[in-house]
């Protein structure tokens, strides 16, 4: 029997129409639904420009703090919300999601919502968090944030825009570069910094 030649390792990108898109994918509930907002953004790569076909999941509780349990999160029904969605960035790197602000997981705690990332290039997905920014206290002593340098920490808060959406950017390498976490298999957080092709974890968050 002949030696087998392991295939290269493939990329997470870029992304084909075929099974993956589903319709209003990107809407968590319905456009004009009472406390809808807009989270929109772009994706920049290390050198500064847009990546066209970068794929985005997010997952959040709702309004009161709630993670939805029920089932059917990818049924769309027009007012159910889902706390699940996945979104495609336009020609011009720029995503879109439909959805609501989300409530703090516990009195006092931080509102975020948890953000993966697929992109070309990428051998695994990326994992993150955008946070609301209001609350400047909640904000000082949420765990993840508190242990970041403010330069760094400022990658992971949302603008608010004058319409009441949000507004927050990726850049998944260089200058201002996202912050992404590593959950090891134990389910603790780290964060990975620097060179994504390293994958050096710098703080603990467990």
């Amino acid at each position: 029997m002949s030696k087998l030649t392991p295939t290269p390792g493939q990329t997470v990108g870029p992304f084909y129409g075929y099974a993956l898109p589903f319709n209003k994918d990107n809407e968590l509930l319905a456009p004009g639904s009472p406390g809808s907002i807009r989270l929109q953004g772009t994706v920049y790569d290390g050198a500064g420009n847009t990546i066209p076909d970068a794929i985005l999941e997010i997952w959040q509780p709702d309004s009161a703090g709630n993670i939805v349990q029920r089932t059917g999160s990818l049924v769309r029904d027009g007012y159910t919300f889902t706390g699940w969605g996945r979104g495609a960035v336009g020609n011009s790197g720029v995503y879109t999601f439909t959805t609501i602000n989300p409530g703090p997981l516990k009195p006092g705690a931080a509102p975020f919502i948890s953000v993966a990332v697929f992109a070309r290039g990428l051998m695994n997905r990326l994992f993150t968090r955008v946070y609301l920014p209001e609350n400047q206290e909640a904000l000082a002593n949420d765990p993840l944030l508190r242990s970041l340098d403010p330069e760094r920490r400022k990658t992971l808060i949302a603008r608010r825009d004058p319409d009441g959406g949000l507004t927050w950017d990726i850049r998944l390498q260089g200058e201002d570069e996202t912050v992404f976490l590593d959950f090891q298999q134990d389910g603790s957080l780290d964060l990975a910094s620097g060179d994504l092709a390293s994958g050096d974890l710098v703080a603990d968050q467990s």
